[in-house]
């Protein structure tokens, strides 16, 4: 299901006619990287897309789906990191103390972490472990969204997107946020705020430039 699911991707990617907004957007987050990025759960399956020429890794969960995803985005050129973020406890079960540790190597070692934003199970609410992964390892920010014209979204938690092929398609990206090493609870949440507000602007305003602005509201 893994192989299956890159050649799809892939398929999708050579038949949409994608464009960057700004056109630029590479170009400008050059001399910041590496950076972390940032998109919400459910946008996440063209991601690997996004890496163009440069190295990066994704974190994806442990879990019997996230196998799947983790085999895609390989065979697409993505490293990954295993594991992820939860409440209480849950939080060491999951792997997310070791994938924290791991995210700080591989950002000390010049490559671009992507991860979603989202607190687990709880769609378009961003949580403070990537505001927390920002301020530990010094690099900035960069809120995306990909959207295409032609899709299907799925009925659960995150309202996944499965984008279709013989579209259009836009990669859209936001000015970077930089978390203070010093930065105390109140700055983390401000900025924590600041990132939802961002990745909520960003994903609308892919879907408007796909001519499909109602779906933004979704997500």
């Amino acid at each position: 299901m893994g192989f299956a699911a890159a050649e799809f991707l892939r398929l999708v990617w050579k038949t949409n006619r994608f464009t960057y907004d700004p056109p630029d957007i590479y170009q400008r987050i050059e001399p910041d990287m590496p950076v972390i990025v940032a998109f919400w759960h459910g946008q996440h399956l063209m991601m690997p897309f996004l890496k163009k020429t440069y190295s990066a890794r994704v974190l994806i969960s442990r879990h019997r789906d996230g196998e799947i995803n983790a085999i895609a985005a390989e065979r697409l050129g993505v490293g990954t990191v295993r594991g992820s973020g939860d409440h209480g406890t849950e939080f060491h079960r999951k792997g997310g103390v070791g994938a924290f540790k791991l995210m700080l190597k591989t950002l000390e070692d010049n490559v671009n972490m992507a991860l979603t934003a989202d607190v687990p199970k709880v769609a378009r609410k961003a949580g403070l472990g990537i505001i927390m992964l920002a301020r530990e390892s010094g690099r900035p920010i960069l809120p995306v969204a990909i959207a295409t014209s032609r899709f299907k979204r799925l009925d659960n938690w995150d309202r996944s997107v499965i984008h279709l092929p013989f579209g259009r398609g836009v990669i859209a990206g936001d000015s970077l946020i930089r978390v203070p090493s010093d930065a105390d609870n109140e700055t983390m949440q401000t900025l924590r705020a600041q990132l939802e507000d961002r990745l909520n602007a960003v994903t609308r305003r892919a879907y408007r430039l796909v001519g499909r602005p109602d779906e933004g509201l979704h997500g």
